[in-house]
């Protein structure tokens, strides 16, 4: 086939393959690595110039902890990758679980797995368009440095993170909570220069007990405004002098990076304005908004809070880091019931133990219900399904559950092993001659 007409316009096709993956985050590349390694022909779509997604380009590191028996396989290759590049993934006391990395390790590790196993990768292409008919997604659209092509494929793999492919074949979709409120975003940022160890010891001499890492490389800090952190004051006194806005307290956080020497990446600044990561205008006004904030924040760290005397911003975030936008209606919804009951599925695709932990752009943060080590549930993989396109799977921060749920599944070791098990279904329907939706889901994960 050398074209596809999508409508009244006709695109020349760039390749047939098993599978194509849209959107090179760590679910759907981790869905790529499976596919490839199970047989099929696979390619990666992804926007930016490499992989990782919001781990790569919102700096979003370290990945949170997840204390479950048994993660799957590409968790686990990964982890290993990024030690081989000299990367000390976990801190010295064992305490805090983190998978710790960077950026650019994170992206190199991701893209040599991927190739290893024969994938194909589509760098700087942008979904434009889709086909449906009769249930089936024939050919996606993609604009490129050469225009516009046809990618046709037995399989699709939407994972976007903002269902983009799902919502454009059709599949019904939810955003928000009750009111249509999404999540807090962030943007991002690192700053070097850093006297880490200045700022842990004065920290630790307010009485700061927040991070439990009192010695050692790596080093957490954080304050919530309201809710008694010891950096509160000095955060209350940036604003009296003018060097803060109040809302510029709303959350702070920041990381160390492995192998960065006073260096840190900064869980910060939120941008309540921002309720409805839905709106293309909004997300952009949030971009500028989120760079205002970076700059206050810098300032007023470089000025008043010990250790960051000498210190300059590296970078900022060249993505928003959303949280939660879209949730495709599935042929499952995993709800706060599943989530209470540690539920148990015989087609489970990842296990999650991450608490409900919701950055509410009007309630402020919302934690429920953590679980002890070792107690989890289970995400079948008829969330990734659904009843409108047979031969397409939705993977990621996505998939069909409800809105508090979600804020559980978000977490990149859940989502690496959800899209681990997601690439195997599709090797395993592949070999089987079956679409997608009636696979059975059954033996995807490790017992």
């Amino acid at each position: 086939m050398d074209s596809y007409k999508f409508g009244s316009f006709e695109a020349p096709v760039l390749g047939v393959f098993d599978t194509v993956v849209v959107g090179g985050g760590t679910a759907g590349t981790s869905a790529a690595i499976s596919a490839a390694s199970g047989g099929n022909k696979v390619l990666i779509v992804e926007k930016t110039s490499s992989l990782g997604g919001t781990p790569v380009h919102a700096l979003v590191t370290p990945m949170m902890p997840s204390f479950i028996p048994t993660h799957e396989e590409n968790f686990h290759a990964i982890e290993a990758r990024l030690k081989e590049k000299g990367v000390q993934t976990r801190e010295d006391q064992g305490l805090m679980g983190y998978l710790w990395s960077t950026p650019e390790t994170l992206a190199m590790s991701l893209e040599e797995l991927y190739l290893e196993q024969g994938g194909m990768l589509l760098y700087d292409a942008t979904l434009t368009a889709c086909s449906v008919k009769d249930g089936r997604l024939e050919a996606i659209c993609v604009a490129s440095v050469d225009g516009p092509h046809a990618l046709c494929a037995e399989q699709f793999v939407d994972a976007t993170g903002d269902a983009v492919l799902s919502r454009m074949a059709g599949v019904p979709c939810a955003a928000g909570d009750t009111e249509g409120n999404n999540q807090m975003a962030s943007l991002r940022f690192e700053m070097g220069g850093i006297d880490v160890e200045r700022y842990r010891s004065w920290c630790l001499s307010l009485g700061d007990e927040f991070s439990p890492l009192k010695q050692g490389y790596f080093w957490e800090s954080a304050m919530v405004a309201g809710k008694g952190f010891k950096l509160e004051p000095l955060f209350n006194e940036g604003v009296k002098r003018g060097l803060l806005e109040p809302e510029d307290l709303v959350y702070y956080q920041c990381f160390s990076l492995s192998g960065e020497p006073g260096c840190m990446a900064f869980n910060c600044p939120h941008i309540p304005a921002l309720k409805k990561n839905t709106d293309a205008l909004a997300r952009s006004e949030a971009l500028v908004a989120g760079r205002q904030k970076i700059a206050r924040l810098v300032r007023f760290l470089t000025s008043m809070m010990p250790g960051f005397e000498q210190a300059f911003l590296i970078r900022e975030a060249s993505m928003l880091g959303i949280r939660e936008s879209w949730r495709i209606s599935g042929n499952y919804m995993l709800t706060e019931d599943d989530y209470l009951g540690r539920a148990r599925f015989a087609d489970a695709v990842a296990k999650g133990d991450w608490y409900i932990d919701i950055h509410s752009a009007t309630k402020g943060l919302v934690h429920m219900d953590k679980f002890k080590r070792g107690e989890y549930y289970e995400i079948p993989y008829r969330c990734l399904t659904n009843k409108i396109v047979d031969n397409m799977l939705t993977v990621g921060r996505c998939i069909s559950t409800s809105f508090a749920v979600q804020a559980s599944i978000r977490i990149q070791p859940t989502l690496i092993d959800m899209g681990d098990s997601a690439g195997k279904a599709c090797a395993r329907a592949h070999r089987q001659a079956i679409s997608l939706s009636r696979f059975d889901g059954l033996g995807l994960t490790t017992r």
